[in-house]
């Protein structure tokens, strides 16, 4: 018995029960189903569907294909496939497959053109495109609107690093973020997510907020920005901070905690994140007073931070008491938990802002630097800039869709 192959080729208004229709014809003559795939965009229907099926039955299934296409309303094309054209089609199937996700608060045809030329440029091809977000009203439009579109791609990848460097150097130009990972079982089997606090689930320093209320802002400040630029070592800036808040009443901190600026997207990031299992770190060079208090509010697992001398009079002493945690005990925290928990490196996610957090960013699986510092995005595979913490969970790979089954659209 002969048979060959062909790529059926379905295109027009979609309508339900077209699947079926098409598959009851093919069905009759046997054919087997090597490849199928469909795409809806605005009730406009595109398929493919690739079979193998007996040279002497094939005349036939193309004629009634084709009466179906007319009853349907559809335009229906039909073409060979050779077993060598398959054969290089299967091959190109061990190539390595990325996910290039894309996100601002609007994506537009000039950000998806330097994407795919950036990609097409490093001989990758792009398989499949697909929007993360949800459908934007014209009417009624939302306050914080987001936009993110996430690419297949596949291919061999000679120079990663030079890709990441074109699509750094294309995000502020064009006012988007980006995340390019390898798409293997880690990506979709995250984990551990672990959160710098300070200015990253908060829009604020609490060791600036601690100053003020003690009248030396402006010393902490800048010994905080030249930290967080890495200017200067975090363990020694922090002894200095801390020794200028000697004296200050420890009943400031309650207030302080429950006036948090907390960052856009966090409420909605923290419900989905514990929804689906996932287990959440606050790994912090600032205090564990205000990260007892996230932990409070949204049911974090861990909390790391630094803790604060308080002498017999309430006051603190300008002291902390056991190890800094800087940026190589945030990183040895991260395997730590992640020991505890059981789950590979590949699986954990790391997100901060400061000099302090790139070792961490670093030995995670996936290291994404939000409203970051120019060194840390420098050094970063991944960032956030142009929308809030949600931004996470389209580089986890959630979709609107996802999100809005859980409430929190």
């Amino acid at each position: 018995m002969e048979y060959e192959q062909i790529l059926i080729r379905i295109s027009g208004k979609d309508r339900r029960g077209l699947t079926a229709d098409v598959m009851e014809v093919l069905a009759r003559y046997g054919a087997q189903i090597l490849d199928v795939g469909q795409a809806n965009i605005h009730s406009s229907l595109t398929m493919g569907i690739l079979i193998r099926i007996d040279a002497s039955s094939s005349g036939g299934v193309m004629k009634e294909l084709l009466f179906k296409a007319t009853e349907l309303g559809v335009t229906i094309g039909f073409a060979p496939v050779t077993d060598d054209e398959y054969e290089e089609w299967v091959a190109r199937q061990g190539k390595n497959r990325y996910i290039l996700t894309i996100l601002g608060r609007s994506i537009g045809a000039t950000q998806i053109e330097a994407a795919a030329k950036a990609v097409a440029s490093h001989n990758l091809n792009i398989d499949n495109i697909r929007r993360l977000t949800g459908r934007m009203s014209l009417r009624n439009p939302v306050k914080n609107v987001r936009a993110c579109i996430e690419f297949s791609v596949r291919g061999t990848l000679a120079d990663r690093e030079a890709l990441q460097s074109e699509l750094m150097k294309l995000s502020p130009e064009l006012g988007f973020d980006f995340s390019f990972q390898k798409d293997d079982m880690y990506r979709r089997m995250r984990r551990l997510i672990c959160f710098d606090m300070d200015s990253t689930l908060i829009q604020t320093e609490c060791i600036d907020e601690l100053a003020a209320r003690h009248g030396v802002g402006e010393e902490v400040a800048a010994i905080t920005a030249a930290a967080m630029r890495g200017e200067i070592d975090f363990k020694e800036s922090f002894t200095r901070r801390v020794a200028l808040l000697k004296g200050l009443d420890v009943s400031v901190m309650q207030d302080i905690a429950e006036h948090l600026p907390i960052t856009e997207g966090v409420d909605r990031m923290m419900s989905v994140l514990k929804t689906c299992g996932y287990k959440i770190a606050i790994l912090s060079g600032g205090f564990t007073y205000f990260g007892e208090y996230l932990q409070r509010k949204y049911g974090i697992d861990y909390v790391y931070a630094n803790e604060l001398e308080v002498g017999d009079d309430g006051k603190l002493t300008g002291r902390y008491m056991g190890d800094v945690v800087d940026g190589r005990r945030k990183a040895d925290l991260l395997r730590l938990i992640a020991q505890m928990e059981k789950v590979n490196l590949a699986q954990t996610i790391a997100v901060g802002d400061g000099a302090n957090d790139l070792p961490m960013l670093s030995t995670a699986g996936l290291g994404i630097a939000f409203h970051a510092k120019p060194r840390v995005v420098a050094n970063a595979r991944q960032s956030i800039n142009t929308i809030g913490l949600d931004g996470v969970l389209y580089f986890l790979g959630f979709k609107d869709t996802y999100l809005g089954e859980l409430g929190k659209l």
